[in-house]
């Protein structure tokens, strides 16, 4: 204005505006100066926070079979639970990548801690609300990848699960350790792929030592998986997707009473009781069973002695109307079944451990079939929340007392046992873009009623066999 009127000169109006402009960025810089800078090293391209808070209420009870002294009778659990999985993942140079997280719950198949299970009573006294006893993060995933092409990824670490698979045969919260490689080429309307896995199942060490030593008992065991599968669209509202899997074993771990070492029985005592792998110490010398002749070697609910477990999971996306659908199964085959059956009669009949109807061979074969439905398929296991979308999944499921590894098991539906079957439902609703409602019912009865439901969970330890089994949990999920 100044200089339209002549008072200022051109010079003297621009030297102004240049001072200006230098006040105003010295201003800006001072501010952001005292601004809280949050800074990572060069090699991190993206870093994204993720997890979930999850809070449940859940009843279950595994009532006790025929033919023990407590038949009839039932173990039952009535609680309030929570947990927590805090994480940060992302981007590195050079292809690579890189995720940890932290979770609440010691045990590898539950990050779930129990309201009020705070040791009240117990030495040291810790009173009511207390953040003693498993109250506590735990690493549950630490891995590195790195993407040499877009057609092949490799990850080391404690990764996230990378098979193809489903609860019946794979516990989803278990994030295996090892190594992983991933390969998929698309080939117009078919994705093929496959997943290599090999994972160190139980470090014994040390492989050797002194003779003043006590030396370690067993060997290291490894868990190798081969899967391959495709993934194909039909049409633009129709696909399948079919990847069968192998697993086996190398070394068998810790060779000690309720080891992976020691011979698979998953019979239960005469008193109907299951000792895992908590009763390792237990000998014919020093501790037999209360009320029993035999000791806890020979009822061994953890060994992994002939396994060779042949799986085909497979799916059906379509639609119904403007839903989304599925059909979904998986089929399991320990195709060393009657050697593992074999034995674990062997090792019960050298303890006493009781098989009422002697030798029980082609016990070897788990399956599961289901359908699911809603708006947002996954949703039921916490996957992509959004506003308003449901999902509801039911499947029926076979799992048989030599089929398949018992140390994988879903530790929730069927509680981590083998020789039951049974029906799953549940029903899940997004009620914002970050917070699901769900509700799950499982009941399960025993298979062969001449053998135990073999298998350990710390949530039911004891009934062994369960004659029937109930599950009921509603949980509250907010995912971010």
């Amino acid at each position: 204005m100044f200089q339209k009127k002549g008072l200022i000169s051109d010079e003297d109006a621009r030297q102004a505006r240049e001072a200006l402009a230098a006040s105003h960025e010295e201003a800006e810089a001072a501010k952001g100066a005292s601004a809280f800078k949050f800074k990572t090293g060069s090699a991190i391209k993206s870093m994204e926070l993720f997890g979930d808070l999850r809070f449940r209420y859940e009843y279950r009870a595994g009532e006790v079979g025929a033919g023990t002294k407590y038949a009839g009778d039932s173990d039952a659990l009535n609680r309030w639970r929570y947990a927590l999985r805090l994480g940060v993942r992302g981007d590195l140079t050079d292809d690579f990548y890189y995720g940890v997280r932290l979770e609440t719950g010691v045990n590898p198949r539950s990050t779930w801690n129990t309201f009020g299970n705070n040791g009240s009573g117990q030495a040291p006294y810790q009173g009511p609300f207390s953040k003693a006893n498993n109250y506590s993060m735990y690493v549950g995933q630490a891995y590195l990848g790195w993407r040499p092409s877009p057609w092949i990824e490799l990850v080391a670490g404690k990764v996230p699960q990378s098979i193809y698979t489903t609860p019946m045969v794979w516990d989803s919260d278990y994030n295996p350790e090892g190594a992983v490689e991933k390969l998929e080429l698309p080939f117009g309307a078919v994705d093929l792929f496959a997943t290599l896995g090999q994972y160190v199942y139980q470090d014994v060490n040390p492989s050797t030592s002194a003779a003043f030593v006590t030396p370690t008992i067993g060997d290291g065991a490894w868990l190798l998986s081969w899967q391959a599968g495709a993934k194909v669209r039909i049409e633009t509202n129709v696909s399948f997707k079919v990847a069968p899997a192998l697993y086996n074993y190398v070394g068998h771990g810790n060779d000690g009473a309720g080891g992976f070492g020691s011979t698979f029985v998953g019979q239960g005592t005469s008193l109907g009781l299951n000792y895992g792998p908590g009763a390792a110490g237990l000998t014919t010398s020093s501790s037999t069973l209360p009320g029993s002749s035999t000791t806890a070697g020979g009822y061994n609910q953890t060994g992994i002695n002939n396994l060779f477990i042949f799986e085909l999971p497979g799916e059906l996306n379509f639609k119904v109307s403007s839903l989304d659908a599925r059909f979904f199964g998986d089929f399991g085959l320990n195709l060393d079944g009657d050697e593992r059956a074999r034995a674990a009669y062997s090792a019960g009949k050298a303890a006493g451990a009781p098989f009422p109807g002697g030798l029980q061979l082609g016990q070897n074969m788990a399956y599961q079939a289901g359908f699911a439905v809603g708006d947002n398929i996954g949703l039921v296991y916490g996957m992509a929340p959004k506003r308003n979308t449901w999902e509801a999944r039911i499947y029926w499921q076979h799992v048989e007392q030599y089929a398949l590894d018992p140390n994988l098991l879903d530790s929730d539906f069927f509680e981590g046992r083998g020789n039951l079957q049974g029906l799953y439902v549940a029903v899940a609703y997004s009620f914002t873009d970050a917070v699901i409602g769900t509700i799950r019912y499982g009941h399960a009865d025993r298979i062969d009623k001449n053998l135990g439901t073999g298998g350990f969970n710390a949530d039911l330890p004891l009934p062994n066999p369960i004659q029937k089994y109930d599950l009921i949990q509603a949980d509250l999920t907010l995912k971010f």
